[in-house]
């Protein structure tokens, strides 16, 4: 058994995504002796790999215009699930350039997959 086996959770499925993508991550926040399921939509904006130190980025625009940026532990057991809503094209591993566009500027390509047609 490997020492990485130990330390990376079983129920550590999470879904393919790359950067570019529209994700929900649905976090447990602890307050006091209550817990409750917070919600971060935003962008993938970059992803760092490795086995138990994987972690991504997601940036989002919150009210007023000021864009948040918060980063999250692939594999930590705070995250209850990954939502990949919307895949998009980039030629970057790392969109740090969405930090300085907004509006229509910041749009991205939607990835368009193909079908086999049987």
């Amino acid at each position: 058994m490997n020492v990485m086996d130990t330390l990376i959770p079983k129920k550590a499925e999470r879904p393919r995504m790359a950067p570019g993508d529209t994700v929900r991550v649905h976090t447990l926040i602890v307050e006091g002796d209550r817990e409750r399921v917070q919600v971060f939509q935003g962008t993938v904006i970059r992803i760092r790999k490795g086995n138990a130190q994987a972690n991504f980025t997601v940036r989002r625009v919150a009210s007023h215009g000021v864009g948040v940026e918060r980063t999250f532990l692939l594999y930590s057991p705070r995250i209850e699930k990954i939502e990949v809503m919307r895949s998009a094209q980039t030629r970057r591993a790392q969109l740090y350039y969405l930090r300085d566009l907004q509006g229509k500027a910041a749009r991205l390509r939607e990835r368009v997959t193909q079908t086999t047609k049987e």
